[in-house]
């Protein structure tokens, strides 16, 4: 968008909400691939302060207005908690909504796009790749925070933006019915990614059969446990605040731990195909054990504990059966950058998947020893 157009919008966006502010310009901001994200600048009686305007996708995100009470309340009730203990960087310490004039936390323009406003976090970042097993440790330590703010939530459930976002054995059902229709004529070339997800359909319903058997509870989750999700302090590289909150919703905390593993601790990207050189980087899993532990050990009982290590796995093989999925339907869900890419990651995602299975002992020793 030019940049008029973005001054031009963001001023229509400014006077619907409660800024108590001069707009004085902004830009698009950050490397987000969903909503639209701004970082705009305005004047509070001569005092610069920033704040981030998006817009969010409502092709992803059907009931944007059941997203955002979602936000507010849990933004809210973190709030609430940080000031009731005292914490002298509350407001820094989780997102908080800007209200609209109509006393909203989100605001409608004349086109029909929703938009939220949020403070801007201050000297602090996020990061796309992780660097260090620190950085590891920091995530892990505020999505256990996150969780841990939110654990004790009351009122009616949350909504669930993305329905059965994290339920394995829908996505293994999916699968099945890819399989069935195979309206690419993909399915005999990619037998043996079939038969790997199929073997290990026990594994698809283990975290499902122990919310359904009441023996871990359902949780408010943060759903994307990316590392860029996390704010890293500036100066102390503490992690500061939890972003991009639009799949907080009524999950498993063991989903949370899952993803962090998936995405932190493998030795290659999620499309390498060297697949070779893909193992489980054990040193990093045990920096998210500790860290997360470290804030989330006084909430969680003694089965989520139990499939931490678990979690890893199954996260993977979720994620490897959604590629396969959409690479049987004929790459209808994911972007690609080439034919093969959804089996590309598929196959990455199994090998993983074997990785962990190779190394699931070693990482329950390294969860029991850090208890």
């Amino acid at each position: 968008m030019p940049t008029v157009l973005v001054a031009q919008t963001l001023r229509e966006v400014s006077a619907l909400f409660d800024m108590r502010a001069d707009f004085v310009h902004g830009y698009l901001y950050g490397s987000g691939h969903i909503n639209d994200t701004y970082c705009a600048h305005y004047d509070q009686a001569g005092l610069r302060l920033r704040y981030i305007h998006q817009r969010i996708n409502t092709n992803v995100f059907k009931t944007p207005i059941e997203l955002m009470e979602n936000v507010e309340r849990v933004t809210k009730h973190s709030l609430d908690r940080l000031l009731a203990e005292g914490n002298p960087e509350a407001r820094r310490r989780t997102l908080t909504c800007v209200p609209s004039i109509e006393g909203k936390p989100y605001a409608i323009d004349s086109a029909g796009n929703v938009w939220r406003t949020y403070p801007f976090i201050e000297r602090a970042r996020g990061y796309d790749e992780l660097e260090t097993n620190e950085q590891a440790f920091q995530a892990a330590k505020a999505f256990g925070s996150f969780q841990k703010l939110a654990a004790d939530l009351g009122g009616a459930r949350l909504h669930e933006t993305i329905p059965n976002f994290h339920n394995t054995p829908k996505r293994l059902e999916a699968l099945q019915v890819a399989i069935e229709a195979d309206s690419a004529n993909r399915a005999a070339e990619v037998k043996s990614e079939i038969e790997f997800a199929l073997a290990r359909a026990a594994d698809c319903a283990r975290i499902t059969g122990l919310i359904a058997s009441g023996e871990i509870p359902e949780r408010v989750t943060h759903n994307d446990t990316k590392l860029n999700n996390v704010l890293l302090d500036d100066v102390t590289a503490e992690g500061v605040c939890v972003i991009d909150l639009d799949t907080t919703m009524p999950g498993s905390a063991l989903y949370d731990f899952g993803d962090m593993v998936r995405t932190a601790t493998p030795t290659t990207r999620e499309d390498d195909t060297d697949l070779d050189k893909l193992d489980i980087r054990l040193d990093r899993f045990e920096s998210l054990v500790q860290g997360y532990l470290g804030s989330a050990k006084s909430f969680l009982n003694e089965a989520e504990v139990a499939n931490l290590a678990f979690s890893g796995k199954l996260l993977t093989l979720e994620c490897g059966i959604r590629f396969l999925t959409d690479y049987l339907q004929g790459d209808v869900y994911f972007k690609i950058k080439r034919p093969n890419h959804n089996i590309e990651r598929c196959r990455n995602q199994f090998a993983f998947v074997a990785a962990i299975e190779r190394k699931l002992s070693e990482m329950e020793k390294i969860v029991s020893g850090n208890l």
